[in-house]
């Protein structure tokens, strides 16, 4: 690809690749019973071409959300974030002084998951490269995933109940201050080291870095003993436990998010706060069945496309390290950062796990977190966030 503009080659790949993926050159409309639907117009997506007069290196050496400049790599066009009859895409491509470029891309989040969003994705760098066609074959059928008739709620589903709330709103935005933390391989070792010597291989990465940060934010938050607390883990439908056998190509949504509550004495008062925070988010993702996703697909459509509950001192976490956003090569090689440019889309409520590595060149995941300007200075002071800080 030496010597061409990454703008032109993207450009000029966009539109053979909707072909494959017609559906994305649509509009979203809202029918009886506020289900939605594409109309495939054919009106196309946006496309933005632009020039930074900045290299990459003025980014900093951790690249890491939020990014600064955030509205001139991804510029925000008026009308066009609407969820219904606006377009479905974003595409923005920068290029930038070094010779490098920033390929950032907006998705009506109804459409994909980050798993659908990385395999289209895939497709338009696989057309730059010179394909014809995508190596996978995108496949729509939304019905393998529609409500039975009738519909049928057989399991608890917590995360789409009216909950109770103590004082009438998420956390507040004013003041919130965002910081990322790295989890490599000392960092992952020290927390497993929290747990009994029997039990410390029971319990996934995953598994402990989640209620290790659920429990610490929880104790900074410094809440009420009997305050209800809130954790969403999205699992995804496509993970061999809970076996939905999708066909190869579908890039639909396929995840739930499962909501565990409890109490904050619980997570944090009991000596064995930890282990009881840690069962519970083990116990949550498996609960996650063939059988549950339907149910919650029937309890959507009964409750009229009901949105999942957002509540106080609630954290809602989504692992996205092993989609390959850093793997996408549009023929310049493969990305010094993929993933969300933004910390979090609902500052203090949601945070991403990022593949990354630090500045000893260690292979890890990084955690943008946002809390109240009082509740990150204790971060700095509470015991249970040394193994971060230190």
């Amino acid at each position: 690809m030496k010597g061409k503009d990454p703008v032109d080659v993207i450009r000029k790949a966009l539109p053979k690749t909707l072909v494959f993926y017609y559906p994305f050159a649509g509009r979203l409309r809202e029918g009886a019973g506020r289900k939605l639907m594409v109309d495939c117009t054919g009106e196309g997506v946006l496309f933005i071409e632009a020039d930074a007069n900045v290299s990459l290196k003025d980014f900093g050496d951790n690249l890491l959300p939020p990014f600064p400049f955030l509205d001139e790599v991804l510029y925000d066009v008026p009308g066009s974030s609407n969820m219904l009859n606006a377009p479905l895409m974003l595409i923005q491509v920068t290029r930038l002084k070094c010779g490098g470029f920033i390929f950032a891309i907006r998705l009506n989040h109804t459409m994909s998951d980050g798993f659908g969003i990385v395999q289209f994705m895939n497709a338009l760098a696989e057309i730059c490269r010179g394909m014809n066609e995508p190596s996978i074959s995108p496949v729509w059928h939304r019905e393998l995933l529609s409500a039975r008739n009738p519909p049928r709620v057989t399991c608890y589903h917590p995360e789409l109940e009216q909950a109770p709330n103590n004082k009438g709103a998420v956390i507040s935005l004013d003041n919130m201050v965002p910081r990322t933390f790295f989890f490599g391989p000392n960092e992952v070792a020290s927390i497993r080291s929290l747990l009994p010597t029997n039990l410390r291989q029971q319990y996934s990465k995953y598994d402990i870095v989640t209620a290790f940060l659920w429990r610490c934010r929880t104790i900074v938050l410094q809440l009420d003993s009997n305050e209800r607390v809130r954790l969403n883990i999205l699992v995804s439908g496509r993970s061999k436990f809970v076996s939905l056998e999708l066909p190869n190509g579908y890039y639909g949504n396929t995840f739930a998010i499962p909501a565990i509550v409890t109490t904050a004495s619980k997570i944090v008062e009991n000596t064995l706060g930890y282990m009881y925070a840690l069962d519970l988010v083990k116990n949550a993702k498996t609960k996650v069945t063939r059988e549950y996703m339907h149910s919650l697909a029937d309890l959507i459509v009964t409750k009229g496309r009901h949105l999942f509950t957002l509540t106080e001192f609630m954290l809602l976490v989504s692992d996205i390290r092993r989609l390959g956003f850093r793997d996408v090569d549009f023929g310049w090689g493969k990305a010094v950062y993929g993933g969300p440019a933004i910390d979090s889309p609902l500052h203090g409520i949601v945070c991403f796990y990022i593949p990354s590595t630090n500045a000893k060149g260690e292979e890890g995941f990084a955690v943008p977190l946002c809390l109240p300007e009082q509740a990150m200075e204790k971060t700095h002071q509470s015991f249970v966030f040394e193994i971060l800080v230190s």
